[in-house]
């Protein structure tokens, strides 16, 4: 499906993989909305792409339905490439220290990481099921972002982990419901990338988490999984699968 002319919603626009997509599809010739909380930073990055913000809470239908709505509204036509970027981390082990893990943390990542996924993609997908399809016979493509963590999950990791494990998992069932459709459904799963959280630790740890990597011997630039999921869009062959971009790195326990 071709991105030029084309409207994207990328959730988490507002920074890190998320701002490197918006922006990456924006030259492509994409208008593109941010779905963020971060309106001081979704403002300005959309702002900067000569895009949309909309302040939007991935989890709740009221909200997620309102931005829909006010991203057809601005582009005067349906979306028809979805972005889900949006995503929480919290560590903890599942007894540490202080105990038993904190069931409330774990259901909050699993509410944004998880249920905000699924919110936007199955709000987004009715309304893309209702576009005309395109000259390439598309009607829509869903990208999500799982992680290499799905797979290999380290130490602290239980919620987060099985977040992105269950994107992935879902991704080949939504790509079957949603065939007859004609929208496609993929994922990226990242290894370590320099997204804002990793670029405030020391250069020593971020070399380290560098060398780690088979190769290239560094961190992934935000900018090569937005390369990524525009070649999804791009080929229409690619449906149903979810992808590791991690320079062949399997993460140790710890």
């Amino acid at each position: 499906m071709e991105i030029q002319g084309n409207i994207a919603v990328v959730t988490g626009g507002a920074s890190g993989l998320g701002a490197a997509t918006a922006a990456h599809f924006a030259s492509l010739g994409c208008k593109v909305a941010i779905f963020d909380l971060d309106r001081e930073r979704g403002e300005q990055h959309a702002k900067d792409i000569d895009g949309l913000f909309v302040s939007v809470d991935v989890s709740d239908e009221v909200s997620v339905s309102a931005g829909l709505d006010a991203v057809e509204n601005w582009a005067g036509s349906s979306v028809r490439v979805l972005v889900n970027c949006a995503g929480i981390v919290i560590g903890s082990k599942t007894v540490g220290k202080h105990g038993a893990h904190p069931l409330a943390d774990f259901e909050k990542v699993i509410r944004i990481n998880l249920i905000g996924t699924f919110n936007c993609t199955r709000l987004t997908a009715a309304r893309m099921s209702e576009a005309q399809p395109l000259n390439c016979g598309d009607r829509g493509v869903v990208v999500s972002t799982a992680s290499v963590a799905a797979f290999d999950g380290q130490v602290g990791q239980a919620a987060y982990s099985a977040s992105k494990a269950a994107v992935a998992g879902m991704t080949l069932p939504i790509a079957r419901d949603l065939a007859n459709n004609a929208i496609r459904v993929c994922t990226i799963a990242p290894g370590i990338f320099m997204t804002p959280m990793m670029a405030g630790m020391p250069e020593s740890v971020k070399q380290t988490l560098g060398d780690s990597v088979p190769y290239p011997k560094r961190m992934g630039d935000p900018r090569e999984f937005a390369k990524t999921a525009a070649h999804i869009v791009d080929n229409q062959y690619l449906n149903g699968e979810t992808i590791r971009i991690d320079g062949a790195i399997r993460l140790a326990p710890r």
